[in-house]
């Protein structure tokens, strides 16, 4: 009876939608725990915690997916949100236009470049190359933009996932050896190269690096929706 209901649970999309939740919840409290350290990131425990539980009850994606689709639905609703801090700081981010512009483009283009020129070091085929591309893009965004040049989505948003978490964890040793220390630049920076989970990191160290991370993210998902065109 119990093996059944198992069965009936697994199959139910609230059961994921439910699991996410509760997963991520644990995990905040443990990375509530020591702020500090960026190894004790939410995303990072929360993803290695859930590829476990699926590898383990043998849960495929697409299933999966049936029940967290409602969480990815609000990443649209929480990135317009990011707009909200932008407009009470409007005065501090007209003083940095110009060097948010130059920063854009050559971070923009920097993404852009490396992956493709990685993709003909290594070989890899068109529709990876595409699929990657738009990795330092919010996951919403970069997942059109992969669908829209013949990528493969699923891998981009794991792609894009990675890519946040890693920046997430090194935006801050890295920007202390670098002694960066204008909370500005180094959010602007984060949300460039690491969107909405950079992002986050970047909110829980300063609001002022959260807020241009915020901007930069919302900046680059433009930016390089546009210049994907003209390599892809």
């Amino acid at each position: 009876m119990s093996e059944g209901l198992w069965v009936y649970l697994a199959a139910s999309p609230l059961l994921w939608l439910a699991g996410t939740l509760l997963v991520w919840n644990i995990a905040l409290r443990i990375g509530q725990t020591l702020p500090s350290n960026p190894l004790l990131n939410p995303v990072l425990m929360s993803v290695s915690a859930i590829v476990g539980l699926l590898m383990m009850f043998h849960i495929s994606y697409d299933r999966y997916f049936a029940g967290a689709q409602f969480i990815h639905f609000l990443l649209g609703p929480a990135t317009v949100a990011l707009g909200i801090p932008l407009y009470e700081k409007l005065s501090l981010v007209r003083a940095n236009l110009l060097p948010m512009i130059v920063a854009l483009i050559f971070g923009s283009l920097t993404a852009v470049a490396t992956t493709l020129y990685m993709g003909r070091l290594f070989g890899f085929e068109p529709t990876i190359v595409a699929s990657i591309a738009p990795k330092s893009v919010t996951a919403a965004v970069a997942m059109a933009i992969s669908s829209g040049l013949h990528g493969d989505p699923a891998l981009t948003a794991a792609v894009v996932i990675l890519t946040g978490i890693c920046g997430a964890i090194i935006v801050t040793p890295l920007m202390n050896i670098m002694r960066v220390r204008d909370y500005s630049a180094r959010g602007f920076a984060v949300g460039l190269a690491s969107h909405g989970i950079g992002t986050a990191r970047a909110y829980a160290v300063d609001p002022v690096a959260g807020l241009f991370s915020g901007l930069a993210m919302g900046l680059n998902a433009i930016a390089t929706s546009l210049i994907v065109h003209f390599f892809l």
